[in-house]
């Protein structure tokens, strides 16, 4: 016990001799630590926001009466129903423009509903409660943060219910009725209690309801899954970038403690004994790391959050909160990750150090031998996983094989990096003729052990940039060639109600050079949820509209009638091709055409305007596109406004769509930014953490060059040298992987993901900006060391020549 607590003071204090090594360790477990419970943190809020939003719009997951055709349900079938005995609930939902915010409106009959918000701090109960609920101009329940957002010109009442999702509000069905113009509709009926046996056939009171038993948390998390699983991998990829630093403190430190270790040996202590030591302090590092690591990450996920929030309601609908809570779940995660990385930091150390005997532990040969066989066994082990990923890339597909693919390949590329570069190293001293440059490069191949995880951990953050970059840049193109097809009217006109629509569509005719009506209804596709949308013939849709793959007389037949435009999504999950039969509410259409579909989450199909009418004939023709010159639009919105007392809302040009379509791109991608300059950061951080430790070994290397003649300035040049050499190496070999990566993202990941392929645009631009930041951050990382090797004192480096290594 007097052995292993003296043995346990004698490894601590080589960190009290050494904090700044202590404190690489810490900040690359607390790093590594901090980006993953970030990224587990941000998932977290969003689940639990998915889960609150189930809880009302499934109402407790209660069985769900709705039309088979995807129709609104008609108010006269819920009357008869509830005559004939049905316990049933109606419920009405749909967007609406409240407050100047776009928010889901959802109304509820409080003398049937089976759950209703309970207002903070509020007493809605008794009749005084219920005649506000229900009378005008009404209430509305919804979470502080979207009450928060709307304005003072709400004509109801607004109370704060913390148990509702963001973007949603609450009210009386009448109430919601009213604003979203459906006096005769309902959305569904909730199925109260079982109904009685007695009761008359479904089959005889309403042949065209189905019961059906909701998931609306697996509907939600299905459209919002690959979101968050790539953000789990991003956090994946931090995490082993930031694991690199720790696992290079890790493994430079017992190669400094070596001469200690042999001395406990020599004194009796056993190698099992000293390993049990060395964990128990790796432990106590772990817990210090976990700790600001989880701090770290909630300051990170607070500060991304909000554009992730806006993310999901935009491009997905998905109700996020904004703000974040602490949760046990990813608090815990966070711990558990800290000490995980810290196994892994030691592992390779720890068994070496058991292996070796005891005087050869101090033997810098012994280790050096041992790193070449590791280097071997890395090779080998690249060469295997890099053969995965094409095995993977050729026969493989979907979400799952497209991780696979990414870890894979990543992996494989970092661990064939090292024996890669000492290649080139070899080759290069042999090519060398100047005894200068022979041991220039001689020295850099000895380096190379110590950096080689730091060189590892920038090739993953030069390869994930490179890749994702590669993927924004081509979906920025894509995205902005397809909305200017999309958009190509001048002005937007949304009436409200079919009696604005007929009052403005005379002058709509008198002011446009081409009036398209745009038409929209949830229905079912293929036995499916989707949506339809009406195309007119008009000259305008056939010049401009965005078509991935066509029949001979594709709008021929749409303007017949017989068949069909599907989006991409459609395509790729339920695997419908061109000549297929779809099913649309029942009727069958043939596939005529395929469209990319950028940012819809669902299944969509086009068919004729005609088509569309004789099917869905209520639903009423409201909205309006409009070909005009692009200087008349600012006096017709006017007049709309003014004439016809339109709100600006329900008015908008093409203009002003468009940057709020980039807007949302852009912010779609902020996270995604944030995290590789993150990933980046720490990239370079493992640079200056090993380069720092190898600085304090570096006498015995130096000493003799230094003594040859060769001045201290020199040698501090030739330190800034080799790293940024060794930098735009690997800068060079992260080129073709981050290009591999953006394949994959592009061609399996996000056809898993989000059912649209994008075409892959290269940008040589990008990669001459990452490599020249690459060799920046190399020599900011060397500029420290080497200054120190410049400016050692003589006496220093001639205890090189007294060194036991």
């Amino acid at each position: 016990m007097t052995g292993g607590r003296a043995g346990l003071l004698a490894l601590l204090s080589h960190w009290r001799r050494h904090p700044g090594q202590a404190l690489t360790l810490l900040l690359g477990l607390a790093l590594a630590t901090a980006l993953w419970t970030g990224v587990q943190a941000i998932n977290a809020e969003a689940r639990a926001s998915y889960d609150r939003a189930a809880a009302m719009l499934g109402q407790q997951d209660r069985p769900v009466w709705t039309r088979s055709d995807g129709a609104p349900v008609r108010l006269d079938t819920y009357v008869t129903l509830r005559r004939a005995g049905y316990p049933l609930a109606p419920v009405i939902e749909g967007t609406a423009r409240i407050g100047g915010q776009t928010v889901t409106l959802l109304g509820l009959d409080p003398l049937s509903a089976t759950v209703l918000p309970e207002a903070d701090a509020q007493n809605t109960d008794g009749t005084e409660g219920l005649a506000a609920f229900i009378g005008p101009p009404g209430q509305f329940f919804g979470a502080p943060e979207t009450l928060a957002r709307l304005d003072q010109t709400v004509a109801q009442a607004l109370l704060p219910a913390s148990d509702l999702a963001p973007g949603l509000l609450v009210g009386d069905i009448g109430t919601v009725a009213r604003l979203l113009d459906q006096p005769d509709t309902l959305s569904r009926m909730v199925e109260v209690t079982a109904p009685p046996a007695h009761l008359p056939p479904l089959t005889d009171l309403a042949p065209q309801l189905t019961r059906s038993q909701p998931d609306r948390r697996a509907e939600i998390a299905g459209l919002t899954g690959a979101f968050h699983l790539n953000l789990t991998a991003f956090g994946l990829l931090s995490f082993t970038v930031g694991l690199f630093i720790a696992h290079g403190a890790v493994g430079l430190a017992f190669e400094q403690r070596r001469p200690m270790v042999r001395t406990l040996r020599a004194l009796g202590l056993s190698a099992r004994t000293l390993i049990v030591l060395m964990a128990a302090e790796l432990t106590l590092f772990a817990v210090v790391a976990g700790s600001l690591g989880v701090i770290l990450g909630y300051l990170i996920a607070a500060a991304l959050l909000p554009d992730v929030a806006a993310t999901l309601r935009g491009l997905y609908g998905a109700p996020a909160s904004g703000t974040l809570s602490l949760r046990p779940g990813w608090i815990a995660a966070g711990f558990a990750m800290a000490g995980l990385g810290t196994a892994i930091a030691a592992t390779q150390s720890l068994t070496r150090l058991l292996r070796l005997p005891i005087l050869t532990s101090a033997q810098p040969r012994a280790w050096r031998l041992a790193s070449t066989r590791a280097l071997r066994r890395q090779a080998v082990l690249a060469a295997g996983l890099i053969a995965v990923a094409g095995g993977l890339a050729a026969f493989g597909g979907g979400l799952a094989t497209g991780f696979a693919l990414l870890g894979a390949l990543l992996l494989g590329a970092a661990f064939l990096l090292p024996p890669l570069l000492a290649t080139a190293l070899a080759r290069a001293g042999s090519a060398a003729r100047r005894p200068l440059a022979q041991w220039f490069w001689a020295d850099s191949r000895q380096q190379l052990p110590g950096l080689s995880l730091a060189l590892m951990a920038l090739l993953l953050a030069l390869a994930a940039n490179i890749g994702v970059s590669t993927m924004v840049g081509s979906f920025r193109l894509a995205f902005t060639d397809w909305l200017n097809q999309r958009l190509v009217a001048e002005v937007y006109v949304n009436t409200g109600t079919p009696e604005m629509a007929a009052r403005l569509r005379p002058v709509l005719d008198s002011a446009a050079q081409e009036v398209l009506p745009r038409v929209f209804h949830d229905t079912r596709i293929n036995d499916r949820p989707g949506a339809v949308q009406a195309l007119g013939s008009a000259h305008t849709w056939r010049q401009n509209w965005p078509l991935l793959d066509t029949t001979p007389e594709a709008w021929e037949g749409l303007a017949a009638g017989t068949g069909a435009f599907i989006n991409e999504q459609l395509h790729y999950r339920q695997q419908v091709a061109l000549g297929d039969v779809v099913r649309i509410a029942g009727t069958p259409y043939t596939v005529l055409g395929i469209y990319p579909d950028y940012g819809n989450p669902s299944a969509e199909a086009l068919i004729g305007l005609s088509a569309f009418q004789r099917q869905f004939p209520e639903v009423p023709v409201i909205r309006f596109a409009l070909r005009m010159p692009p200087e008349d639009v600012p006096a017709f919105s006017a007049r709309l406004r003014s004439e016809f007392d339109l709100p600006a809302a329900q008015i908008l040009d093409q203009s002003a769509l468009t940057t709020s379509g980039h807007a949302v791109f852009e912010r779609t991608f902020a996270i995604t930014r944030a995290l590789n300059l993150l990933t980046l950061g720490v990239a370079a951080l493992a640079m200056l953490t090993s380069l720092l430790t190898l600085s304090a070994l570096r006498l015995p290397q130096v000493a003799p060059v230094w003594a040859l003649g060769l001045q201290r300035r020199h040698i501090g040049a030739l330190e800034l040298l080799r790293s940024a050499l060794l930098a735009t190496m690997t800068a060079v070999l992260a080129i073709p992987v981050g290009l591999c990566l953006a394949w994959v993202l592009l061609a399996v990941v996000n056809v898993g993901a989000f059912g649209w392929r994008l075409p892959m645009t290269i940008f040589p631009g990008d990669w001459a900006r990452l490599t020249a930041l690459a060799i920046l951050a190399a020599i900011a990382a060397a500029a420290y060391p080497a200054r120190r090797l410049a400016t050692q004192p003589p006496a220093d480096l001639m205890k090189g020549f007294f060194s036991d290594r």
